[in-house]
C-alpha cells in the first residue's frame, strides 16, 4: 500500500528536500505541500494524506493549531496521522502538539533513513517515540498541567486482561515487555494493545499514555 504524505513547512527549500527524500521511496507518494497551517488544513480536505509532516512554527496558523484541526474534525472519515517537525527534542511545543493529536515528532536535522522510517512507523499506526521516551515526555507534560482529572469510567469497556495491558502501556512497556510480564506471546500482546486503542478511541500508544495520566491511573514518578 502506498503511503500518501503532505509536507507542511514555511521554508520552500526544506519542503523540497523532504519531498525529494520521501519521493524516492517506492511505497511513499508526496501528494502535496503547504507553506502554513491554514493551507495544510485546506489541502488535507482534497488530498487525503495518510501522514502529514507538520512544522511547528509557521505564519497564519501554526502547526499545533493545524494539527488540532486535522486530527479532530467533526464527522471526518479520513483523519491523517501527524508527525511534528521540530528543532528541539523536548519543549513546550512538543507537549502541546501531542495534546493536539500528533502521533509523534521528528527533529529537523534527522537523516533520510530516520525520516522515511518515521513515516512508515506512524502510517502503520504506531507512535513515533520509543515507549520509554514517551513516558518521560508525557510525565514532564502532565506535571506542568493544571490540576483536574478525567473520569476513570472511560475504562469500563475494557476487560480485566485489557486493563492489565493498558496499565503496562501507560508505564512505558513495549509489546515484547508486556508479553513477558503477562506470560503471553508478543503477537498476543500486540492484539490486546490494538483492541484497547480501538475501544478507547485512541490514535496510538502516546495518547494511551496521556489518557492514563489524565485519569490519574498513572502519576509522575510511577515505576516503569
Amino acid at each position: 500500500m502506498t503511503i500518501r504524505v503532505l509536507v507542511v513547512d514555511d521554508q520552500p527549500m526544506y519542503r523540497v528536500g523532504l519531498a525529494a527524500i520521501l519521493g524516492a521511496e517506492a511505497d511513499i507518494t508526496v501528494v502535496g505541500e503547504a507553506g502554513d497551517g491554514e493551507e495544510a488544513v485546506a489541502r488535507n480536505r482534497f488530498l487525503h494524506p495518510d501522514v502529514v509532516l507538520m512544522d511547528v512554527r509557521m505564519p497564519k496558523m501554526n502547526g499545533i493549531d493545524a494539527t488540532r484541526r486535522l486530527t479532530r474534525p467533526a464527522g471526518a472519515a479520513n483523519v491523517p496521522r501527524v508527525i511534528m517537525l521540530t528543532t528541539f527534542d523536548i519543549d513546550e511545543y512538543v507537549y502541546a502538539a501531542l495534546e493536539a493529536g500528533a502521533s509523534g515528532f521528528l527533529l529537523k536535522d534527522a537523516d533520510a533513513q530516520q525520516l522515511t522510517s518515521a513515516v512508515h512507523v506512524v502510517a502503520n499506526g504506531d507512535s513515533l517515540l520509543a515507549p520509554r521516551v514517551t513516558r518521560r515526555l508525557i510525565e514532564n507534560f502532565v506535571a506542568s498541567k493544571p490540576a483536574g482529572l478525567k473520569s476513570t469510567t472511560v475504562f469500563n469497556s475494557l476487560t480485566d486482561r485489557e486493563r492489565e495491558v493498558f496499565l503496562l502501556i501507560a508505564t512505558g512497556r513495549s509489546n515484547a515487555e508486556i508479553g513477558k510480564e503477562l506470560f503471553m506471546a508478543e503477537q498476543t500482546a500486540k492484539s490486546h494493545v490494538s483492541r484497547i486503542l480501538t475501544k478507547l478511541q485512541l490514535r496510538d500508544r502516546i495518547h494511551a499514555v496521556m489518557l492514563a495520566y489524565d485519569t490519574g491511573l498513572v502519576t509522575p514518578g510511577s515505576s516503569a
